[in-house]
């Protein structure tokens, strides 16, 4: 039995919207017919109210069902900085389950840094129960544990990335989803980092921005993840859009 997951990261509702890569996704996930869209954050500019609903209007509207988790565009500095988040989501750390995977999201964001995030102790210690003893097993947050190499300095990982990930992968993680980037990345554990051979090891894999803010950037790529969870292993495929 096999199941699909698509993966958006970083919309960016509120700025230089495309009615054509929209509709494109509309097309895409007829086609690929996916169980779960992921959401890993940045799925508005400024936060704002009206840039939230218009976000969960799009994602809700393509007929499947969503999890999403904030970014740190997605919160307002304040007392309450995730108000208009939960207002339209719930909850900054949802959970899915289906009958071969079990998905669980956590919030990494923290207010007080403005691209930086972080997990706490609190967090990872809840994965393990959270994740449950499903066939796959994925997380996702927003900061990424994973990048190519030219992402500009300011994009750091999530804190303590190294402890993070063997902590996720200690819980029973097997694909681990975040964005945060704007840049594809996908990797096994054992690619990047030694392991001994009795530790379990993991994907880990960073989904391209769906939105461009900044278009004139260049190395920013645009596009999404499909992530097909079968008997035999995984399959991950990149869709880019090229106008």
């Amino acid at each position: 039995m096999s199941a699909r997951i698509l993966h958006l990261s970083d919309l960016h509702v509120g700025t230089h919207e495309d009615n054509a890569v929209e509709r494109a996704l509309v097309t895409l996930v007829e086609r690929v017919r996916p169980e779960l869209l992921v959401a890993s954050g940045d799925l508005t500019d400024r936060g704002r109210r009206e840039q939230h609903e218009r976000a969960h209007a799009f994602l809700t509207g393509l007929g499947v069902p969503v999890l999403a988790v904030p970014g740190n565009h997605d919160i307002r500095r304040g007392l309450a900085p995730f108000r208009e988040f939960e207002r339209v989501w719930q909850t900054t750390e949802p959970e899915h389950r289906a009958e071969s995977f079990r998905v669980v999201g956590l919030n990494s964001v923290r207010p007080l840094r403005y691209q930086g995030g972080a997990l706490s102790r609190g967090q990872l210690a809840a994965v393990a129960g959270r994740l449950g003893q499903a066939p796959w097993r994925v997380v996702v947050l927003h900061h990424h544990l994973l990048g190519a190499p030219w992402r500009a300095a300011r994009k750091r990982p999530v804190s303590h990335r190294n402890a993070v990930l063997r902590s996720l992968i200690d819980s029973g993680a097997d694909l681990i989803l975040a964005g945060h980037i704007h840049q594809s990345a996908v990797s096994a554990r054992r690619e990047f980092a030694v392991v001994g051979d009795g530790e379990r090891t993991a994907v880990v894999a960073i989904a391209p921005g769906f939105g461009q803010p900044r278009p004139h950037r260049l190395g920013e790529a645009r596009g999404l993840h499909v992530h097909e969870l079968g008997d035999d292993g995984l399959t991950i495929e990149t869709y880019t859009w090229r106008g």
